[in-house]
């Protein structure tokens, strides 16, 4: 039996901002036992899963915690595996209060890959769309999809404001559809499309969204720079924080 997450990605992970056995976490409960199942990835139950996190945070909570689901079994890349392995690390929360510089990635993401609606241990182009905008000074970098639309950043969700409206890029264009933009859209009316790059630079303002950041507006995009809705911004903040309290 190998460790196929090792030999081949094959894995999942969740990004907490953990407080407890809030519903947001259940949340992410929820998304990583879907792609398990998506996967043929063996998971354990909810209670396994807050279990196997309290025993690491130890009572602590606002903590940065990170869940990734290894799986196990026979060598060849082909093969089912039938065991698994749940690994929690805890990290002290820095939260960002910054707002952000965004850059348009050089890096395409095709909108038929099966593999980006999964939050995957296989994170090779993420990291390197994250250390290519580093490189050249920004925050992250939007990654565009074979048709030029926006799908999302490294690892946000993106929601455009334009005259009063809320946008955000549909799923079908290729995106990890996130826990806290789930979140968000229960609550506030965000209209899914197909957004390009004159819909980007058209907008009033820019957010992004995830479980660390929460809701944090974008101040440029390349050359163009935003004005910051802060009652907007505060607005969804709460939204975010409420599903994520005991």
């Amino acid at each position: 039996m190998v460790n196929r997450s090792l030999f081949y990605g094959e894995g999942l992970f969740e990004t907490i901002l953990y407080r407890g056995r809030t519903p947001k976490l259940l949340r992410h409960y929820r998304r990583l036992s879907e792609s398990a199942k998506y996967f043929h990835i063996p998971c354990p139950d909810y209670e396994t899963f807050c279990i196997k996190i309290e025993e690491k945070t130890k009572g602590r909570k606002d903590l940065y915690v990170k869940v990734c689901l290894l799986s196990y079994g026979k060598p060849r890349y082909y093969e089912i595996p039938h065991e698994y392995k749940l690994k929690v690390f805890v990290y002290r929360y820095k939260p960002k209060l910054q707002p952000a510089s965004v850059c348009i990635s050089h890096f395409l993401r095709h909108s038929s890959d099966p593999i980006i609606r999964h939050k995957t241990l296989n994170y090779l182009f993420n990291i390197t769309v994250k250390r290519h905008a580093m490189q050249m000074g920004y925050f992250d970098g939007l990654i565009l999809n074979e048709r030029g639309h926006i799908t999302e950043c490294s690892s946000a969700n993106l929601l455009i404001v334009k005259k009063g409206n809320i946008y955000t890029p549909h799923r079908n264009s290729g995106l990890l559809f996130g826990t806290t933009l789930q979140s968000l859209m229960e609550k506030v009316k965000v209209e899914e499309a197909e957004l390009t790059l004159k819909d980007l630079f058209d907008a009033d303002h820019i957010f992004l969204t995830n479980s660390l950041i929460g809701v944090l507006p974008v101040i440029t995009v390349e050359d163009k720079t935003l004005r910051i809705d802060q009652d907007l911004a505060k607005y969804l903040q709460v939204i975010v924080q409420e599903e994520n309290s005991e």
